[in-house]
């Protein structure tokens, strides 16, 4: 069964630090100050807020947040934030890092975001995503057929989405 050593927040922790690198060592600001930059501790907070939500229904589901070892989850958790999407933890993520790139004002750091989302989905939500299906079967593939990957349910368009599949 999938069992991954590196926990996703050291993935996020990676990736903000590389934001971070990018901001002192290559910094491309926005052409004209829009202010806009200020709002990136908003865009964290929001990030930080779904995590947080995320992370408490898991305990009032009483399952595991373990997401290293996903087989050990006693319950398919698909209320709170799960009924918007599949993965709202790291979504929350996505959201910090983007607010902090926002934050320090330095487009180039905006690359992380992309960056984060191909290394957790290939490295951890695929792999994931399998040992959940074997742990909960129909129920599982049922909660796909509702819920985006990322973000949505699947009967809303998302921009670059063709097909039913998250």
């Amino acid at each position: 069964m999938f069992k991954t050593r590196i926990p996703p927040p050291l993935y996020m922790l990676a990736v903000a630090l590389a934001i971070y690198a990018t901001h002192r060592y290559l910094p491309i600001r926005a052409p004209v100050d829009t202010g806009i930059a200020n709002w990136g501790w908003l865009l964290s907070l929001l990030g930080i807020g779904l995590v947080a939500w995320a992370v408490a229904t898991f305990r009032r589901a009483r399952t595991t947040i373990n997401s290293t070892e996903p087989s050990k989850a006693t319950r398919l958790v698909t209320c709170g934030p799960f009924q918007f999407s599949r993965n709202p933890i790291y979504l929350g993520f996505v959201l910090i890092l983007a607010g902090w790139a926002l934050w320090l004002d330095n487009w180039m750091g905006f690359l992380g975001v992309p960056l984060f989302v191909t290394v957790v989905t290939v490295l951890q939500i695929v792999p994931e995503e399998q040992a959940l299906q074997n742990r909960f079967g129909e129920e599982y593939a049922r909660y796909r057929q509702r819920v985006n990957r990322w973000v949505g349910p699947i009967g809303i368009a998302v921009p670059g989405r063709s097909s039913g599949r998250g």
